[in-house]
């Protein structure tokens, strides 16, 4: 057995504590004798390796449980109460339909609040706020637990439309003022040539903002099972990188450089939708995926992201229970180390474009879509049985599209006219999704 063997059972182990211990709570002194159990299975069986290892599984399994419950205890209590206090948009405000919500972090409460005020007057990342209201527990619905939603993200309080006074807005992060200031320049560009539901769509497809979507269309989402490519998740940064770099690859560059590109365009997607915590992860893990491919050993892109995915909940073991799009991460890679090749081979009468490869692309989309589709479900309660040909028809072109976005909208923040020439692929791409969107969302609903 591998050393590098060895180290993924670890991690898998820590992980496999996690998740027990996210189902059912695990008692201190269960977990004691558990480690214990560990310790002698090491001391006594030492020579042999394969049950000393297996007593180091015990072990960390105990240590993930063990990491779940401390973050679980750690949680401050949020007592209601009137309060007034002084706090700064720790995030970019999202905009909703008929509210928006505040991010607020404040050095004298117990974690982050969210904030629900109206849209005007309009708040920006960095300014300090003087805020009177009433804080309160967020609550727990019949169908959807909204307090442990919000608690992977560090929020563990709420206030709806309290008294706001601005003090100033020079505090926050400067690179992330930036970067959220070039996002929404980038927008503002953008909506000067397309109009909706295309803008909808693109803001949704590239930000992973979801609020110039109308309900009718978010609808329609829901209705083909197509959702998903209005998040900024692991599993569309996964399939566009993989996509980007077969492509690349398809048009005559070597793997080094097909490699380093799409890195480059990795990372420049990460910083213009203003480096979220969720695209950060979703970069890393696309990122080693991308480094696996590159050296020619996919069975190791399984270890590497894995060991990455262990880092994470080590800081943040709520990302495993409570994050989807941390979940489509790891089973979008999975998908396309374990099932990709077995497509291409069931694809091989397809026609292979030079410039294009086909039979790459759908192979990457279906290996993702099947391994991802029982947490589609499980989380969105039914998924249509024509989901996976709706997502074959629109996910293969998502990687181009994502390219030509960014091209049109940079030229038209440096010279209008020229994003004016560009908005018309740019229109004519989205008109293509959001068409087959259209007929899909009409035909009869089989669920």
């Amino acid at each position: 057995m591998t050393p590098s063997k060895i180290f993924l059972y670890f991690c898998l182990s820590f992980v496999g504590g996690i998740f027990i211990s996210s189902l059912a709570s695990i008692s201190q002194l269960f977990m004691l004798g558990i480690l214990i159990f560990g310790a002698f299975l090491i001391s006594i069986f030492w020579h042999h390796k394969k049950i000393a290892i297996a007593g180091f599984c015990v072990m960390f399994f105990v240590l993930g449980a063990w990491r779940l419950q401390i973050v679980w205890s750690d949680m401050p209590q949020i007592q209601e109460r009137n309060i007034t206090f002084i706090g700064m948009v720790a995030d970019e405000p999202a905009i909703g339909e008929k509210v928006a919500k505040l991010t607020i972090k404040s050095d004298t409460i117990g974690g982050k609040i969210l904030i629900t005020v109206d849209h005007y007057p309009e708040y920006q990342y960095g300014d300090k706020l003087k805020i009177t209201g009433k804080l309160e527990s967020p609550p727990v619905f019949d169908e959807f637990n909204y307090r442990d939603y919000l608690r992977k993200d560090g929020i563990f309080s709420v206030m709806s439309w309290p008294k706001i006074e601005i003090l100033s807005a020079d505090a926050g992060n400067p690179i992330t003022k930036f970067l959220l200031s070039f996002k929404n320049k980038f927008k503002e560009s953008i909506r000067r040539f397309i109009s909706p539901p295309e803008s909808g769509i693109l803001e949704a497809l590239v930000f992973g903002d979801e609020s110039g979507i109308s309900k009718e269309w978010k609808d329609k989402l829901n209705l083909t099972g197509t959702r998903h490519i209005a998040a900024v998740s692991g599993m569309n940064i996964t399939i566009i990188s993989s996509l980007i770099l077969s492509f690349l690859l398809s048009l005559g560059l070597w793997r080094k450089q097909a490699f380093y590109f799409t890195v480059i365009l990795l990372v420049l997607y990460v910083l213009m939708v203003g480096a979220p915590a969720s695209a950060v992860r979703a970069g890393i893990m696309g990122a080693l995926f991308l480094t696996a491919q590159y050296l020619g050993r996919l069975s190791a892109a399984l270890r590497a992201v894995v060991f990455a995915g262990t880092i994470m909940l080590a800081l943040n073991p709520l990302l495993l229970i409570l994050d989807i799009g941390f979940q489509l991460s790891f089973l979008a890679i999975l998908g396309i180390i374990y099932l990709q090749p077995r497509f291409i081979g069931w694809l091989k009468r397809l026609p292979d474009p030079k410039f294009f490869p086909l039979r790459a692309t759908l192979a990457s989309t279906l290996a993702a879509q099947v391994f991802t589709l029982p947490i589609l479900i499980y989380n969105f309660g039914r998924v249509p049985i024509l989901s996976p040909v709706t997502n074959i028809l629109i996910v293969p072109f998502l990687a181009p599209i994502t390219i030509i976005i960014f091209v049109f909208g940079l030229s038209s923040m440096i010279f209008w006219p020229l994003g004016y020439v560009l908005s018309w692929p740019v229109w004519l791409s989205l008109s293509y999704v959001t068409g087959v969107i259209d007929v899909f969302s009409k035909l009869p609903k089989i669920w």
